[in-house]
């Protein structure tokens, strides 16, 4: 889609970000893989995610994610890329995000 017909990201200001609807983006298989991607590189494009999900539902999952204040995205030519906002996440809620991740991790290993 050209640049100029895109949406304009929008993304909550660090005081805008609340418990629960960072809670509960952060509840969906889906999404989770997006954030322990993330976790791990620095920044993605978004068609490069190890998801298997039509596009507009990983769409979704993206709007999900950056309404809450769990990603940043930017467009930059043709590309969305992504990144996490750890930075922000730990300033307003410190350690959460690394909490909930290493549980997911150790659900995942006991599956």
């Amino acid at each position: 889609m050209p640049r100029s017909h895109r949406r304009v990201l929008t993304h909550p200001d660090l005081v805008e970000l609340d418990l629960l609807d960072l809670l509960h983006a952060l509840a969906d298989p889906t999404r989770m893989t997006i954030v322990r991607t993330l976790r791990s590189d620095v920044e993605r494009p978004c068609g490069t995610f190890p998801v298997d999900v039509a596009p507009s539902t990983l769409t979704h999952h993206f709007r999900v994610l950056r309404e809450a204040g769990v990603i940043r995205q930017r467009d930059e030519g043709n590309r969305r890329w992504t990144t996490l906002r750890l930075d922000d996440l730990n300033a307003r809620f410190p350690g959460l995000l690394d909490s909930v991740l290493e549980t997911y991790e150790r659900q995942l290993a006991e599956a």
